[in-house]
């Protein structure tokens, strides 16, 4: 994100954002591009509207045009009722929607969000979560970095899993479950040695497992034919390739 957003200049490739080399042409980029940090940057002292109209200005919008971009902008991050408010009473839902708005006021061609709902709880996650859907909806190209699975399964068109700085897999959600899991996983409950013998006999039959505090989960088991340890039976996840393609455990 950073490299993308020309603070940070790699160290060897190439890198374009719409058409635009970087670092040389970071400028033009920049204005065709909204950014939603991961960190509130936002002017706590001056209000939720007045924020909205410095960037406007900052994006260098025709003056004519300004009212009505930040108007369209509080509508779409539904914080029309909030405009007058100072950013410092908002609650931290409320500035997440804000940097969002903020990010579209010129309305962009790319949206780069960075971790836009870490630290919130589940309920406010849940409320950005539909913002940003109604936002892909309505045509608007997103790049998103999480480290929250569940929402890049959710949320995503096609996502690309990385470590260690490299993308080891990229694809439809469904597409990469699917590939690299299968349907079904089995997952057993139970202490350290139960594990230890379910896991040598699920991988004695040739299936992949991975280990999650008391939890063995084998993967792919819609090919079992009944040589497998008793256990959970669920829906096989983004979250198992994750971990079986990086060996992480997802915070």
């Amino acid at each position: 994100m950073r490299i993308l957003t020309a603070q940070a200049i790699a160290d060897e490739g190439d890198a374009e954002v719409l058409g635009h080399r970087l670092p040389p042409d970071s400028k033009a980029a920049r204005a065709r591009c909204g950014v939603v940090p991961q960190l509130d940057n936002l002017d706590f002292e001056l209000t939720v509207r007045q924020n909205l109209s410095v960037f406007a200005r900052l994006y260098r919008l025709p003056r004519g045009e300004r009212a009505g971009a930040v108007d369209r902008a509080l509508a779409m991050a539904n914080l029309g009722e909030r405009a007058d408010s100072v950013v410092d009473e908002l609650s931290g839902g409320m500035r997440r929607r804000l940097l969002v708005a903020r990010a579209l006021v010129h309305r962009p061609e790319l949206l780069l969000l960075d971790e836009p709902t870490v630290g919130l709880d589940p309920q406010v996650r849940a409320e950005l979560w539909g913002l940003i859907d109604s936002l892909r909806s309505q045509g608007v190209t997103i790049l998103m970095s999480t480290h929250y699975i569940e929402e890049a399964e959710r949320l995503a068109d096609e996502v690309a899993i990385m470590a260690e700085g490299r993308i080891v897999a990229r694809g439809r959600p469904a597409e990469l479950v699917a590939e690299h899991v299968g349907r079904d996983v089995v997952e057993v409950y139970g202490p350290p040695r139960e594990l230890e013998a379910a896991e040598a006999q699920a991988e004695g039959a040739g299936f992949a497992t991975r280990r999650a505090g008391p939890v063995l989960a084998i993967l792919g088991t819609e090919r079992s034919n009944g040589a497998l340890p008793s256990g959970y039976r669920r829906p096989a996840s983004l979250e198992d390739v994750f971990v079986l393609l990086t060996g992480e455990e997802v915070e």
